[in-house]
Order: structure tokens, then C-alpha cells, then sequence
């Protein structure tokens, strides 16, 4: 019997994939960019690479870590660099209130309510929009969502990897599009307004700058990681033949809709405490010295709420249903999933190394600067130079994945750039926007890339960088190109990116 002939793009990812996985053990692989990066910066010091840094006009070279000083700096940072490595805490205390939820039921419970709620043929562009949406909520994407999505797929019949990468696309690779203000916003538009007062120094740029373009991105994200999704991801996939068991599709008992009514009584009540303590501009919640929802303790405290949102809902719920009894059921509930996390925290310990070596060595400001002069070197036309923006942030967010960090280098030489040629700086930030979310699904060097490979091994136990990469591939090259082409028919169509955010500057 003759086989139908796999798709070049197919036979493509499928090589990706291959590769990818030939490649050590996550943990390997970051003590193999760990030694790169050291001799790297012996080099680059011996060749006196040195830029100037374009905030604060000092000249930054390369710092050499093959040297005793280097040395003595590892020694004395390997505690802090994992114990203060950002997403690493979140994620634990995050993970000990939803484990109790999840043990105690209610996830399963959820998630049998919400198939039957939901035609099937939605469900990829309900998973993709929620994950678009979840920004302004911190982490909670990657550790409620991505979870959660998977079973999803699995209960209905899907490969639940596909249900990961959909949840995935939308949370990473639609980073910038929202529907929300979240804090990024805030601190993009502060640099933005910084970068743009070295020409006009009474220029004003607020959080909102990009929200009309950025909410139109919403949409596109959602249908392209959709179309993605169903046409290319799912059909590689194939159907799932691993060990893991969908949630059974029966109807709930009593004693499960029992829970749900007290779980659901504690989320209102958990809500109402929160609601009283933001609304009121005296709130409990509300810091007198960053007044606004975005300055609030809620924003800044967020991890502490998604902990209580796990374990007060999950306990209300265990309580009623009968399956927690006693303080024991609890702390065993908390325990599961820490079981499951162990191997994360081993590859985030070599993870956090590697970043603060990248980070002590300068060669993250050095390539920043370096391919920005690069680009306005080139003499291109403003159109042309704003897509060399998006792709030049593309590429340095494979190595450099803050979004702030990056724009703190960047907006000094383009904002400025692009005011002489009569752009606005609210456009200017939006080109970096897109390209600072294209790529955050493709690159290991993405702080939660390994938790999410971590979902990814409960259903694929022998799926690695390459998989991750080859499945997550065809979402940031369709991203790419559809954000970018958005991007240039609104500067053609001239419509405002945000309240008060020209596309253009009056000209003299």
C-alpha cells in the first residue's frame, strides 16, 4: 500500500524536530552555553569589543569571566542567581494553591463543566483568546492555563500537546496583544517617553499608546494561532497514544455540584474582599504613593493571589464534596505537584546561571547596540526600517528575553530615529512590540520555556527542545508575518495606535 507523500514543510519541522532532540538534556545544554558564553567573553574582551550604551552614553565592554574575577563572582552568585531567579518562586507558590484545587477536584470538576459548555469547534479559539488575555494576570497563563488546556484537549479526544501549544501561542507569542493594561505597558511607555525627550523634551507618552493596535492584535493572534493550530499542529501530531487518561465525560454528581456551589460562594467572597480593597481610592489595596490598579498591591502581589485563588476555592470545594477531611488531605494535595515540578527546578538552577553569566558579560547590550547601528546604518525607507525593527527585536528576544531590558537599549536610538523622519514614538514602540512577541515561543532562553516542556513530558515523556521547537515554529513564523503586515496597512490606513498616539509627527 503506497503512503501519501509528507508536505515539505512537514518533512521540515520533522528535521527541526529530530535535531532538537539530539541535542543533551535541557540542564546539559545550558553548562554547554554557560562555558560558551565564558570563553566567549574572554574573546570578546581580547578583542576590546566595547559599545556605547545609548542610555547612558558610557562606553560598555566585555567583560571577561575567564578570569579570576570570574571566577570568584560564580562562586559567590550560584545561590543568588537561582534563589532570586524571577519566575522560579512565582511558579512554586503558584503551583501549591492550584495543586490543591486540582487534588481536591474542582479542576476536574471544571473542566467537565466547561467541555459540555463549549461547542467543539471553539474550543482552540476559546484556549488561544483566554491565553491572549491572561497578560495582565502575571504568570497565571503559564501555570493555570497551559495545564489546564491540555486536559481539555485530552478529554474531548485531542492530542493535549496541541492543547499546550495553542494555550502557549496565545500567552508567549501574543505577549504584546491585550485587551487589558497590564504593568508592561506601564514600564514600555515610561522608556518610550524617555527615549522621546531626547529630541522633545516636554513629549508625553501614556500606558494606552498602542491600544487600539494592540487590541486589534488580539483578534489576529486568536485566528492565527487557531488556523495554526488545527491545519499544522494537530495534523503532525497524529493522534495521542500515551500513557495519561482524558477526565471521564460524565455527568457531575451530587456531591461534585455541592462543591462547585461553595467553591464558587468562596471565589465571590474571595472577590469581594479583593474589589474592596481596590475600588475605594483609601483601599486596602491601594499603595497612596501608586495610586491605580496598576500600582496597587493586587498588581504587585499578584503570585499571593493566585495562590488564595487555588487553595481557598479548592479547599471550599474539597470541604463540600467530601474529598479533603482533614489537614493532611491538604498538605497532600500541595505535595503532588511538587513531585512533578523537581525536574523543573533542575534545569531552572542551570538556567538562572546562564542568564546572569550572559547578563555579567555585557554581551546582551553589546549585540543590542551592535545590530541597531547595523539597521540605521542600511539607510533604508521608513517603512522598510520600521520592519527591520520588528525583525531585528525578533531577533535579539532568541537571546536577551526582557522585554524592558531590551527596550531600554533599543528606544534611545529608534524613537529618536524615527521623530526626525516625522514617526511617532507610540509607532515606534508598537514595531518593537511585535517583534519582542514573536519569538518568545521558539527560544529555550524564554524563563518558563521550561515549565512549559515540563506540561509537555506529562503527556510526551520523551519530548525535548526539539519538540517543543518544532511544534511552536509555525505559530511564531505565522505571527511574524501577519502581525508585520498588520502593522504596515495601519500606518498606510493611518489610524491612531491609542488614545492621544499618532502614527505621525506634524512636520515644521
Amino acid at each position: 500500500m503506497s503512503t501519501a507523500p509528507v508536505p515539505w514543510f512537514q518533512r521540515w519541522l520533522n528535521r527541526i524536530e529530530r535535531i532538537g532532540n539530539a541535542l543533551p538534556h535541557p540542564a546539559s545544554l545550558f553548562v554547554i552555553l554557560s562555558v560558551g558564553v565564558v570563553l566567549l567573553s574572554w574573546l570578546c574582551h581580547r578583542l576590546g569589543v566595547a559599545v556605547e550604551n545609548p542610555v547612558t552614553h558610557k562606553v560598555v565592554t566585555a567583560v571577561n569571566l575567564l578570569s579570576v574575577e570570574g571566577l570568584q563572582r560564580l562562586i559567590v552568585g550560584l545561590l543568588p542567581n537561582f534563589i532570586n531567579f524571577a519566575p522560579l518562586g512565582s511558579v512554586l507558590v503558584c503551583l501549591l494553591g492550584l495543586s490543591l484545587a486540582e487534588h481536591s477536584g474542582l479542576l476536574g470538576a471544571v473542566l467537565r463543566l466547561v467541555v459540555h459548555a463549549t461547542p467543539r469547534r471553539l474550543l482552540t479559539l476559546i484556549v488561544v483568546f483566554s491565553g491572549a488575555m491572561s497578560h495582565t494576570a502575571g504568570d497565571i497563563g503559564y501555570v493555570l492555563l497551559l495545564p489546564m488546556s491540555a486536559a481539555l484537549f485530552l478529554t474531548v479526544g485531542r492530542h493535549p500537546v496541541a492543547g499546550i501549544a495553542a494555550a502557549f501561542a496565545g500567552v508567549s507569542g501574543g505577549f504584546a496583544a491585550n485587551l487589558l493594561i497590564s504593568p508592561t505597558d506601564v514600564i514600555l511607555a515610561g522608556l518610550t517617553q524617555e527615549a522621546a525627550r531626547i529630541l522633545n523634551p516636554a513629549y508625553a507618552v501614556n500606558a494606552m499608546a498602542n491600544y487600539f493596535f494592540l487590541g486589534v492584535s488580539v483578534f489576529l493572534v486568536t485566528a492565527v494561532a487557531t488556523l495554526v493550530t488545527e491545519k499544522i499542529v494537530e495534523p503532525r501530531l497524529g493522534a495521542y497514544t500515551g500513557d495519561m487518561k482524558p477526565e471521564p465525560l460524565v455527568p457531575l454528581s451530587p456531591a461534585e455540584h455541592r462543591g462547585l456551589r461553595w467553591a464558587g460562594f468562596a471565589t465571590l467572597a474571595l472577590t469581594a474582599v479583593i474589589l474592596a480593597g481596590l475600588l475605594p481610592a483609601g483601599g486596602f489595596l491601594q499603595d497612596p504613593a501608586k495610586p491605580g490598579f496598576i500600582g496597587s498591591y493586587f498588581v504587585r502581589g499578584l503570585v499571593f493571589f493566585i495562590f488564595v485563588a487555588g487553595l481557598v476555592p479548592g479547599l471550599a470545594y474539597g470541604l463540600a464534596a467530601g474529598t479533603v477531611r482533614s489537614d493532611r488531605d491538604v498538605y497532600r494535595g500541595m505535595q503532588k505537584n511538587m513531585e512533578v515540578i523537581a525536574g523543573y527546578v533542575v534545569v531552572v538552577f542551570f538556567i538562572a546561571q546562564f542568564v546572569n553569566l550572559f547578563n555579567w558579560t555585557n554581551l546582551g547590550v553589546v549585540l543590542a547596540v551592535t545590530g541597531a547601528d547595523f539597521l540605521r546604518g542600511l539607510d533604508l525607507g521608513p517603512i522598510p526600517l520600521l520592519v527591520g525593527l520588528v525583525f531585528l527585536t525578533t531577533t535579539i528576544n532568541l537571546f536577551m528575553g526582557s522585554a524592558a531590558g531590551k527596550w531600554a537599549i533599543l528606544a534611545p536610538v529608534f524613537v529618536p530615529m524615527f521623530m526626525l523622519l516625522g514617526y511617532s514614538p507610540e509607532l515606534t514602540q508598537a514595531a518593537y512590540r511585535v517583534g519582542d512577541s514573536c519569538t518568545n515561543i521558539i527560544t529555550p532562553l524564554m524563563s518558563n520555556f521550561a515549565l512549559v516542556l515540563m506540561f509537555v513530558n506529562r503527556y510526551e515523556p520523551r519530548a525535548g527542545i526539539g519538540t517543543m521547537t518544532a511544534t511552536m515554529l509555525p505559530y511564531s513564523l505565522c505571527f511574524l508575518v501577519s502581525w508585520t503586515i498588520l502593522l504596515a496597512v495601519w500606518v498606510l490606513l493611518g489610524w491612531p495606535l491609542g488614545p492621544g498616539a499618532p502614527l505621525f509627527l506634524p512636520q515644521p
